[in-house]
C-alpha cells in the first residue's frame, strides 16, 4: 500500500463550505505550513464563537467539552454535536446539527475560509493536486453543481472526486460526466473521519468508464511510505 500525505481544505463559495483535497503534498512547504496556521486560527475563532452562542442558549461548557473530544485536535461542529449528545440536548448527530448547528440555528456561526482559488493555489505550490471533495454532498441543485464544478476547473483545480461510499450509481454517472466534460481526472474517497455505519472504507468506489485515477499522475509519489498490510 502506498501512503502518501495529504490535506483536506474548507473553503468558502458562493456562501457555501466547499472541501479541496490536497494529494501529494509537502507537508513542510512554508507556503502551507503558513497558510494550515491561518486555517487553525480561523477554526479556533468559530469554536469559540459557537461556544458563546450555545452558552446564551443555556448550554455551558460547550468548549471545553468539545476540546476534550478532539484530543488535542481541531475542534469542528462534530466535536460540538458529539457534547451536546452527551449532555442529551439531543438524541443523535444529525439531530444536533437540525437543532443546534445548521444554518440559522442557535449555534451556527458561518464560516471564515480561504476561497477555492487560494486552496488551489497553495497545495500547487506545495507539488500537490488540488481535488474537489465530495461534490455530491453540498446539496446543491444541478444547476449549482454544475457551476460549481465548472469554477473549480476554470481556477486550474486538478480533479473531481467520482466515485464515494453510500452514493447513487445515477450520482457517480453524473459526476464522471461532469469530469470528463471539463477535463478533471477523478479520484475515489469514502470521507472517513472516524469510525461511522454508514461508511464503507475503501469498498465499492469503482470509477466509470471514460474517467481515470489521479493517481495515475505518480506512478512513485514523492513523501511516500510503503506499509505492507
Amino acid at each position: 500500500m502506498n501512503l502518501i500525505p495529504g490535506v483536506e481544505i474548507s473553503t468558502v463559495w458562493e456562501n457555501h463550505e466547499i472541501h479541496i483535497v490536497g494529494l501529494n503534498i509537502d507537508i513542510t512547504h512554508p507556503l502551507m505550513c503558513e497558510f494550515l496556521a491561518q486555517q487553525t486560527e480561523r477554526r479556533n475563532q468559530r469554536a469559540q464563537l459557537i461556544a458563546e452562542r450555545l452558552e446564551k442558549a443555556q448550554i455551558p461548557g460547550a468548549l471545553e467539552g468539545a476540546q476534550r473530544l478532539a484530543q488535542g485536535g481541531a475542534v469542528t461542529r462534530g466535536h460540538f454535536a458529539r457534547f451536546l449528545v452527551e449532555c442529551g440536548k439531543a438524541s443523535s448527530m444529525a439531530d444536533v446539527f437540525k437543532k443546534y448547528l445548521a444554518r440559522g440555528k442557535t449555534g451556527y456561526v458561518p464560516p471564515q475560509w480561504c476561497t477555492i482559488e487560494q486552496a488551489i493555489d497553495v497545495i500547487h505550490h506545495s507539488g500537490g493536486k488540488a481535488v474537489l471533495a465530495h461534490p455530491g454532498r453540498y446539496n446543491l441543485s444541478a444547476k449549482w453543481l454544475k457551476r460549481l464544478v465548472a469554477h473549480f476547473a476554470e481556477h486550474h483545480g486538478d480533479a473531481m472526486e467520482v466515485a464515494q461510499c453510500q452514493q447513487s450509481p445515477n450520482e457517480r454517472t453524473q459526476l464522471a460526466a461532469l469530469a470528463r466534460q471539463h477535463h478533471l481526472w477523478a479520484s475515489q474517497g469514502s470521507d472517513f473521519h472516524q469510525p461511522c455505519p454508514w461508511i464503507e472504507l475503501g469498498r465499492k468506489l469503482w470509477l466509470p468508464a471514460g474517467v481515470e485515477g489521479v493517481w495515475q499522475l505518480w506512478e512513485q509519489p514523492q513523501n511516500t511510505t510503503e506499509r505492507e498490510l
